[in-house]
């Protein structure tokens, strides 16, 4: 992702004195700078994303970041302290975007088997929105710094429990039939996880019938009984 030399954020006047940014602008409003700050961020995360992708973590600097950027290093530095911090940041947004579709589903109202649906399609366009991330992170989470593995660990785990307790409630409503709560849990995860892998955007299926094809799939794995819809025949001539 490159921009243009009108777009850059560090420029220089005559003399090559720095001339400093708004975000840095002790008397800009303080949401105009923060947002001036999350919009450099964005900027930075979309550069390293688009290498570390095609290159591999390791075979990328962060000088190609900013060179990408036609940019500084001290650009960069700004907004993260070191190329891990800024993997970290790559390899979370997957996750809490995961966990965030859990949460909205979990908290609307409405039956197991909706619940269901909606959080193995809405976690499946998570994925898939993000797809160079997720694949990012199953490449290089051993890059990661361990305090960094564990946090995104902890949220993994946390979206598990949580999808847990949904089957459970289907299972006890009588709408589910599972054996193995816990392990049809893993499953219906490592079916959208590995969506990263096989989806290709100029493919068969769309994100959106990917997504809902692979619900229907979870729906199938916990053998929920949807309500049967009403037949309409067909008038008497």
């Amino acid at each position: 992702m490159k921009t243009t030399p009108k777009s850059r954020s560090v420029s220089r006047a005559k003399g090559g004195r720095a001339v400093s940014p708004a975000s840095n602008d002790p008397h800009a409003p303080e949401d105009i700078r923060d947002a001036i700050s999350r919009l450099k961020r964005e900027t930075i995360v979309a550069a390293a994303v688009e290498l570390f992708y095609k290159k591999g973590y390791a075979r990328t600097t962060l000088e190609e970041v900013a060179d990408a950027m036609k940019v500084t290093k001290p650009f960069i530095y700004a907004h993260f302290k070191s190329k891990t911090e800024l993997l970290a940041e790559i390899c979370m947004r997957g996750t809490r975007l995961s966990y965030a579709a859990l949460l909205r589903a979990t908290a609307q109202q409405g039956t197991p088997t909706e619940k269901l649906e909606a959080i193995t399609r809405d976690f499946m366009l998570a994925v898939l929105n993000h797809q160079a991330h997720a694949v990012i992170y199953s490449r290089e989470e051993k890059e990661l710094d361990p305090a960094d593995r564990e946090a995104i660990n902890e949220l993994r785990r946390e979206f598990g429990h949580r999808l847990v307790a949904v089957v459970e409630e289907g299972v006890r409503s009588g709408e589910f039939s599972v054996e193995d709560v816990p392990l049809t849990a893993l499953a219906i995860i490592g079916m959208v996880g590995w969506s990263q892998v096989w989806f290709r955007p100029t493919g068969r299926l769309t994100k959106e019938k990917s997504a809902q094809g692979v619900a229907d799939l979870a729906l199938a794995m916990v053998q929920a009984k949807r309500p049967r819809k009403s037949r309409v025949l067909p008038k008497a001539a």
